[in-house]
This record gives structure tokens, sequence and C-alpha cells, in this order.
């Protein structure tokens, strides 16, 4: 089959990296160079990334360079750049955009999607951060027929990943990035041989997950340890956990809840006071409901420190209220 691939961030790079290597993959639908970072530099994604370093993988093999098409829109333009390739499939893993009727028409085999969640679980663009914030036991991955709906498709392939609660975004992400890769392979062969069998999903027990904003890593000390942390997991790397110290953004790296015995802590103490620290745990912070252990932390503009680095530059720490200024943002 002839597979034109549409995806943009690193989670969809393993993916196109297996299938680049061992399938037919006629073209590359990824979106636009952006400006990232601070210094706002405008980079490929890492989608256009990959397929650069491929493409001089098979210039070194005497082999064509896979096209690329970095779409503004899925409009009459990028529709024929497509049509030109003559692809059977759409394979899509985190693209970001919705395929109406017309381009999903270019394919005679249709498309297929892999979603990070247990579909018809967390629906929508940020199942990860979801199941995090949500601290279940387990999620999954989903590979979907593409529907008109947003993934709304027939499942193909489910797999089940145990959560134990340590799971960043970031490393939850890795995972589903290349175990997902090898899932979409056994699709698309299964497609290839007739065997696939499609489930409808169950729409009635469909759950939905919204874009995360940048507000959202705001830190609310009254909340207990155990959601802060889990907050702390789910924002990271974006959009970021913080709070305040004084004037001052501090974001918060990486935290736990606090098991041990705090001889400084107080029933009465206001959420978000510095208690002190555990030699082995780090800073000890007072929640709605427990302390919190931080760990790594960061002063904006400043590097990323462990918290005894940071703790020689912030001897004023012990005895603070983090999040009391009212300049939080």
């Amino acid at each position: 089959m002839r597979i034109l691939f549409a995806g943009s961030p690193a989670i969809a790079v393993p993916t196109f990296e297996l299938l680049a290597g061992t399938r037919d993959v006629v073209g590359v639908l990824t979106n636009p160079d952006s400006a990232k970072g601070r210094g706002k530099h405008v980079e490929p994604t890492d989608v256009a990334a990959a397929a650069e370093r491929i493409n001089l993988e098979r210039m070194d093999r005497d082999l064509p360079a896979i096209p690329v098409i970095k779409a503004e829109r899925l409009a009459a333009e990028t529709r024929e750049l497509v049509t030109a390739l003559n692809p059977d499939i759409l394979v899509v893993v985190a693209y970001g955009r919705i395929f109406g009727p017309k381009f999903l028409a270019l394919f005679p085999k249709g498309g297929i999607n892999l979603h990070p969640s247990l579909l018809p679980k967390y629906r929508g663009c940020a199942p990860i951060p979801a199941a995090i914030l949500n601290r279940d036991t387990a999620t999954g991955l989903s590979v979907q027929r593409l529907a008109l709906e947003m993934d709304a498709g027939d499942l193909l392939a489910v797999e089940r990943l145990p959560l134990d609660g340590s799971e960043t975004t970031d490393s939850l992400s890795a995972v589903a990035a290349e175990k997902g890769a090898a899932l979409v392979a056994s699709v698309l062969d299964s497609i290839a041989a007739g065997t696939d069998r499609p489930i409808p999903q169950d729409n009635g027990a469909a759950t939905f997950c919204e874009m995360l904003k940048k507000e959202d890593g705001h830190l609310d000390w009254s909340a207990g340890a155990e959601v802060l942390d889990a907050r702390i997991r789910a924002f990271s790397p974006w959009p970021g956990a913080f709070t305040t110290h004084g004037s001052l953004k501090l974001n918060v790296l990486e935290a736990h809840p606090y098991r041990g015995f705090a001889g400084s802590a107080r029933a009465d103490s206001v959420p978000g006071t510095v208690l002190g620290v555990d030699k082995a745990a780090g800073i000890l912070v007072q929640t709605g409901d427990g302390l919190l252990a931080l760990r790594r932390l960061q002063y904006e503009t400043k590097k990323p420190l462990d918290w005894r680095s940071f703790l020689n530059g912030a001897r004023d720490f012990i005895g603070s209220r983090l999040g009391s200024d009212s300049q939080s943002k």
C-alpha cells in the first residue's frame, strides 16, 4: 500500500521512521515551520526534521526522497499535491487538524489514526495529560479508522498501558510513541491482508479532554499533595507547573507527595508554606492535604536546579509562603 503519513510533533516520529524504513511511504504531510524556543528561531516540525534526515540517508542509497508537504490548510492546492502522490491510505499520528470529506476521499483505503488513550475515553487533543491528571491506573493506545467526527472512528487495535503514578507527559509520550509505531504497523498489515475487523466505539461512553492552556500550570496550594503531584507530572514539559516565591515566578519541575515524618509540620500551617527539608525527600511544602516534597526547581530565566543547589541561592526560602504574590501568572 502507498502511504501518506500525516504528523507533526515528536510523538509521531517513531511511527514515521518505522514506516519509512519498512513500508511504501509516498509522502509526508506536516505543519509549516514555526518559531520555537526563547530565540524564536523558525524550525521544522519534528516529523519534517525526521524526513530531512531520512531523505539524506535515502540519497546515500540512491533512493528517491520522500516528498514533504507543509500545508497551512487542506484546501484544493494541498489536495492536488496529495493526489499527485497517488496514495492508497492515510496514516495519522498527532497531525492536529481535522480531515474533511474531500480530503479523505483521496484515499481508496481510507485512513487510520493512532490515539494515545483507550477510546472512547479521552477523545481530543490532550489524552496523555488527562490520564495523569485523573490519576488513572492505566491508559492505552487505540488505532482507529478516520471518521469525520474527531476520534470517533471504528477501532482496529487497542493496547493497554499500566500506570504506576510516576509518569510525566513527557515520559508517557515516549512510551506511547514507541509502542504505537508497532501497533500501527500491525494494523497496516491486517488491512493489506484483508483481516482487519473494525469495532464501533461506544459513543455513549465517550469522554473528552481539552487543549491545555499556559495558565493551567499555575499551582493552587490549597489542593492536596496527590493532586498537585499529578498536575506537575501532567504539565511536564508543557505548559509547566509554576507558582511564585515573592515576586518571582518559580517553576516546579519535579516533586512528589511526602510519605515520611516531618517534625516541623503543623496541622494549622497555611497551604504554600515552606516548612523545611527532608534530606532524602526534598523541600517540604504544606498543601491543602499533606506535604509535597519539591525535588527540582527553576526561577524564571534561571537554569533548573536540584533542591539542594536551589536552596544555596535562595536562603530566604524556608519559612516563606509560595503563591502568596497576587501577581501570579
